[in-house]
């Protein structure tokens, strides 16, 4: 699923502030960030398993951000659709949600290099959604439903003030790739031919 995102879709960075339903997204061959989750979440639900939408909020100097986890032998992984790659994939290895929710708060920052995600959402089973999310010509409702959904704090507040700005290099090397599809997609070796 993420390779589809990231090879076979465009970012979405249409100004009007659209909000295509996952058909939309087929038929656009775009994405911005919660689309690229619904079309996730559409997918894992055509393939029967759970479809969830989890919402990263940020403070108020950045957006959120949406993400389509799924679990694999009992751990969290996610699918997203991001300019920044940081805030894409996550391999089925975390414990919780709260832990795989937590592991973008390193590549979750602003343009001055200030980290900005502050909370996370329960999971949002689709179930709960009118089935126009799936098809509809607008689903900015999801984004609404997500916003009402209980968040959780990624921290105390009284750390906020003592975090590092983000690395100098790592977020050059992201405005670099920002809103860049992937060369290739190179297979790893085997790994016999590593040894």
């Amino acid at each position: 699923m993420q390779d589809f995102i990231d090879y076979e879709l465009d970012y979405n960075n249409d100004p009007a502030d659209t909000c295509f339903s996952p058909l939309g997204v087929l038929k656009e061959r775009r994405a911005h960030c919660i689309e690229g989750a619904m079309f996730a979440a559409a997918a894992f639900l055509f393939h029967g398993r759970p479809s969830l939408l989890l919402d990263l909020r940020a403070d108020d100097t950045d957006d959120d951000h949406v993400i389509a986890p799924f679990r694999e032998n009992g751990r969290w992984g996610a699918v997203a659709q991001s300019h920044f790659c940081g805030l894409r994939f996550r391999e089925p290895v975390y414990g919780s949600i709260a832990e795989l929710a937590r592991s973008y708060f390193e590549f979750y920052y602003n343009e001055w290099g200030k980290k900005t995600l502050r909370e996370f959402s329960a999971p949002l089973d689709t179930a709960a959604l009118k089935p126009e999310w799936l098809y509809g010509t607008d689903a900015g409702f999801v984004g609404r439903k997500l916003d009402s959904v209980k968040h959780y704090r990624i921290q105390g507040t009284r750390r906020l003030h003592k975090l590092r700005m983000a690395d100098s290099l790592f977020f050059e090397a992201e405005i670099i790739g920002a809103g860049r599809k992937p060369l290739t997609h190179r297979r790893p070796l085997p790994y016999s031919k590593l040894i």
